[in-house]
């Protein structure tokens, strides 16, 4: 029982003496400060890092090296990799350099591509700068264009400029058009007049307006400015509505004026409201 009780209090005498060692030590490495160093950050403090914590450490900033010298970006130690990561960033360095060059991106650096793949970069290019050709954009090099390929993208080039009349787009070019598509071009410009007088909006030629199309014009214009009204909003000109529909404006303003007296909820002139409705509304009031 004595030798237990011996052994009890050495481990006692243990830990007493153990704990100011362990808090001074965890008072060395204040919170954040592995994170810190983990990421790289100015602020880390690798001396109060126990070795446990410096060996994560060191693995991270491995790992942080590794993928700068991969990706090309932030600092990149090229001695501190292995030779199977050397080799993984020579592949990914050639694999980007041929996806450069393949969509035409300045960093491209032709004379490190292999012959077959010098052969599709140039083909790439020409694909798009018969695409530029073909759709208006970008820089277009008529002069590396076949003749069926000239052929293809003067065709194109009509077809997007009788698209682009049709539209009213600004690029139209209506020298360049037949007599059938001047036509249609016509029609079109006519019906987009009548759907903007229509609706109200900009760039719309009420002379040209056939007399049926005209009263459609006539009967929106109406039809909005009465919502308008209907909705309080400061478009309205109650002079443009009939008396019929003046009059039930003026109804359906006044239940609204009523209702809000009543309630609390809105706006409540109670000028507006009849004799009856005000004794109705102060009865209300008083209890």
């Amino acid at each position: 029982m004595k030798i237990g009780l011996r052994k009890y209090f050495r481990a006692l005498a243990a830990c007493i003496f153990l704990f100011p060692i362990l808090t001074f030590a965890q008072s060395l490495n204040p919170p954040g400060n592995l994170e810190a160093c983990k990421a790289g950050r100015p602020t880390c403090d690798r001396t109060k890092l126990s070795e446990a914590e410096l060996a994560t450490v060191t693995l991270a900033d491995h790992a942080r090296n590794v993928s700068n010298c991969r990706n090309a970006s932030g600092n990149c130690d090229p001695s501190k990799l292995t030779d199977r990561e050397t080799t993984a960033r020579a592949v990914a360095g050639h694999q980007q350099n041929v996806s450069d060059c393949n969509n035409g991106i300045a960093s491209c650096d032709q004379s490190k591509l292999t012959k077959p793949e010098a052969h599709d970069s140039v083909m790439a290019e020409h694909e798009r700068n018969l695409a530029n050709c073909k759709d208006g954009v970008g820089n277009c090099d008529r002069s590396k264009l076949t003749q069926p390929e000239t052929a293809a993208v003067n065709e194109a080039r009509h077809k997007l400029n009788v698209s682009d009349c049709q539209n009213g787009a600004g690029l139209c070019d209506h020298t360049k058009l037949t007599p059938v598509e001047t036509k249609d071009v016509s029609v079109a410009d006519h019906q987009r007049n009548a759907q903007n007088c229509k609706n109200g909006w900009d760039d719309c030629d009420h002379s040209k307006l056939t007399p049926l199309e005209a009263s459609q014009t006539t009967a929106a214009e109406h039809e909005r400015n009465l919502i308008a009204c209907k909705n309080g909003k400061e478009t309205c000109d109650y002079s443009l509505l009939t008396s019929k529909e003046a009059t039930a404006l003026a109804v359906e303003e006044q239940n609204r004026n009523y209702t809000a007296c009543m309630t609390g909820y809105g706006f409540c002139n109670r000028s507006r409201l009849t004799p009856e409705q005000a004794r109705t509304v102060a009865s209300k009031s008083k209890h």
